[in-house]
């Protein structure tokens, strides 16, 4: 896999791909070396769009992308003043006090992404999680607010759990754990779970970018399959590309390490929660309708995941 930031020598048509659409404009993607970027920056050169990365370091990329250097709030980038997109995957209320200044005066277009941790953490029994579940609603409000004030049109996507890239701090670091020791721990789960690929949320990026009936909506992005906890850590088992001991974890172990663990007491609270989302408003207003829960090995092969003694 390439590295972060690195433009993916892939087959764009085989996601879907629209035809070339210069129209797109100059657009500027912050958070361009995430994974959601990885699979949308080279969508975008394919349709002709003249693409700034901002990256906090340089990007040695002979590709058409242009790279800036700068990230929010601490160090914006200097831009022309022709930019009509941005697209950002980082914190919400850092661009929405940037987006205050009115960085150029072609804008008409933002899209940013949230988390469905805005509504599944607001109850949650870690305060820390409470806050970032605030920290997320209070951002959306503030880019809504921002980009209403110049009149510029929003939408942010609210993903669920993000896979597909190796770059997640969700299911890679289980998948890399379990390739370093061939172990694999399987928690218990009923709650379910709708993982959404990083191509998928690029392409409702780029189709809310064409899209003007999705402005000023805020939309939830799930997978497009719905499975228990449980099944999903299995089938990143089945994924990986060599065998490894599946070792299931008690209930009684799971309550015993909420206790113990407070790092990780959110998260196994949620086992037996659904954290699903209604994609009935991405279907009608993008019609972007993301695949099922099909991982393969190349979804957790960044160098980090190499077994031991293959490093």
């Amino acid at each position: 896999m390439p590295k972060a930031g690195r433009l993916p020598r892939r087959d764009v048509e085989a996601s879907g791909a629209m035809t070339r659409d210069p129209a797109l404009g100059p657009v500027l993607v912050f958070g361009a070396s995430s994974q959601i970027g990885f699979f949308l920056l080279p969508m975008l050169v394919e349709r002709g769009a003249r693409v700034l990365a901002v990256s906090r370091r340089l990007q040695a990329d002979p590709s058409a992308v242009t790279w800036l250097r700068g990230s929010l709030p601490d160090q914006p980038p200097q831009i022309a003043d022709d930019v009509e997109s941005i697209v950002s995957f980082g914190p919400l209320d850092a661009l929405a006090a940037w987006l205050k200044h009115r960085p150029t005066s072609a804008l008409r277009r933002v899209i940013a992404t949230s988390s469905m941790s805005a509504e599944s953490k607001r109850d949650s029994q870690v305060p820390a999680e409470r806050a970032l579940a605030r920290r997320l609603r209070e951002g959306e409000a503030a880019l809504a607010s921002a980009c209403d004030s110049h009149g510029v049109a929003w939408t942010v996507l609210r993903p669920t759990l993000i896979y597909g890239a190796g770059m997640d701090r969700s299911l890679t670091p289980l998948a890399c754990r379990a390739m370093r020791t061939r172990v694999f721990a399987l928690p218990p789960g009923r709650g379910l779970r709708q993982p959404v690929h990083a191509q998928d949320i690029a392409l409702a990026v780029l189709a809310a970018l064409r899209q003007p009936a999705s402005a000023g909506r805020v939309i939830p992005i799930g997978g497009g399959e719905r499975l228990s906890a449980a099944q999903m850590f299995a089938r990143v088992r089945e994924s990986l590309p060599l065998r490894t001991l599946p070792v299931p974890v008690p209930r009684l172990a799971v309550s015993i390490a909420k206790g113990l663990l407070p790092n990780l007491r959110g998260p196994l609270s949620r086992l037996d929660q659904d954290l699903i989302a209604d994609n009935t408003e991405l279907a009608r207003l993008l019609e972007v309708h993301p695949r099922g829960f099909a991982p393969d090995a190349k979804a957790w092969d960044p160098p980090r995941c190499a077994p031991l003694g293959q490093r």
